[in-house]
């Protein structure tokens, strides 16, 4: 009754529109497309969406279907 955690439609989802974002960003910004202070900018998306990922799955009740 308390949990107010998405359930796994929710993370499914959060997961499909990250994978675009992270392609579309890949596509503008990603590797080999220049550096980004030093680094390249697809290291740094890669770090970002790996802990995006993380907080989507680990947040998810994947059994909680509504």
């Amino acid at each position: 009754m308390g949990n107010d955690r998405p359930g796994c439609l929710v993370g499914l989802l959060k997961l499909f529109l990250l994978d675009k974002l992270f392609d579309w960003l890949q596509g503008r910004f990603g590797f080999g497309k220049g550096t980004c202070g030093g680094i390249g900018c697809g290291v740094i998306l890669l770090i970002l969406s790996t802990i995006l990922v993380c907080s989507v799955v680990f947040g998810t009740d994947w059994f909680d279907l509504f």
